[in-house]
């Protein structure tokens, strides 16, 4: 399959072109438009069989936030697809095999068949205070492709046995799973609530991070007052 990702636009998406027999699988609800001899099947976001399967489809969905479904996309003849985010912002290629990385929460957008992802248990600290599912963390797994999109533009930092780096807890994409990391207020309770600096990450060693540049958890409270209030008035 070959995947091209359309960057001139201001909010793009990614093309997937299929060869007859290929298959892949994308976020719920993440097609554009489609052609060719392409079929759509409704799969449980999850391992193993019958009630099992679903108990940990729906287990998943509340630890992690993701749909309780994953579409598999099937080729019986070629074709080609276009699919995008929920939210406005760039998409990224990811090479899962040598390298494995951690996901935050709705940053999934489509993956190679070969590749799938688990959901590993955090410290209780960092279930506590993490934003990146609570007490579990997507981690990848196989090797191929996987598509991950952000809130705004992404930025790919590279540490080379750094000591500490910090990042704003919302705005992690992604990480190399080798790397060393933790969360916790920045300056404490009363400093994160004087500097607006809430929860942070701190990484360590070697490997890949993608940033966010948009916050969309400060977004969405930038809409709150322009929104319909729920009291009935």
């Amino acid at each position: 399959m070959d995947i091209s990702v359309e960057r001139n636009l201001q909010f793009p998406y990614a093309t997937l072109t299929f060869a007859p027999g290929e298959t892949t699988y994308i976020a719920h609800g993440s097609m554009i438009f489609m052609q060719g001899g392409l079929s759509l099947n409704a799969k449980l976001n999850a391992k193993g069989n019958g009630l099992g399967k679903l108990a940990s489809a729906i287990g998943r969905s509340i630890t992690s936030g993701e749909s309780v479904f994953i579409t598999e996309v099937v080729s019986q003849s070629g074709g080609q697809m276009a699919i995008a985010p929920a939210t406005p912002g760039a998409i990224q290629v990811l090479e899962v095999g040598q390298v494995q990385y951690r996901l935050n929460d709705r940053s999934f957008l489509a993956m190679d068949p070969t590749v799938g992802y688990s959901l590993k248990h955090q410290s209780l600290g960092k279930a506590f205070f993490g934003g990146q599912g609570g007490f579990f963390v997507m981690t990848t797994e196989g090797c191929g492709r996987i598509l991950v999109n952000a809130f705004g533009s992404i930025a790919e930092v590279t540490l080379d046995d750094a000591q500490d780096f910090t990042i704003d807890n919302n705005h992690v994409v992604a990480w190399d799973a080798a790397l060393d990391y933790r969360i916790e207020l920045q300056s404490g309770f009363l400093g994160s609530i004087g500097t607006g600096e809430g929860l942070v990450n701190h990484f360590s060693g070697s490997g890949k991070i993608y940033i966010q540049t948009l916050n969309l958890k400060d977004f969405s409270e930038q809409l709150r007052p322009f929104l319909p209030s729920n009291s009935g008035n």
